[in-house]
């Protein structure tokens, strides 16, 4: 199974994006494959953007991705 996680650009320089996962995780990917410029909202699969996505869809995948890793943490404990 793939997983790609929604991130919000930061900066862009050439192919590569800064991006912004939430909750301070910022990272560097390869925006090549999309057309994306700072404020949008991409997928992001293996350090690679695959795809630029509305700010509502990145929203709502984000709350579901909290709310698996708050379940995940209840298992733990």
């Amino acid at each position: 199974m793939c997983l790609a996680i929604p991130a919000r650009i930061l900066d862009v320089k050439g192919e590569t994006a800064q991006v912004d996962f939430g909750g301070g995780v910022k990272r560097e990917v390869n925006v090549m494959l999309v057309d994306a410029k700072i404020g949008d909202y991409v997928l992001v699969h293996a350090g690679y953007a695959i795809q630029v996505i509305d700010e509502k869809e990145a929203e709502e995948t984000i709350k579901l991705w909290n709310e698996m890793l708050k379940e995940e943490e209840s298992w733990k404990t």
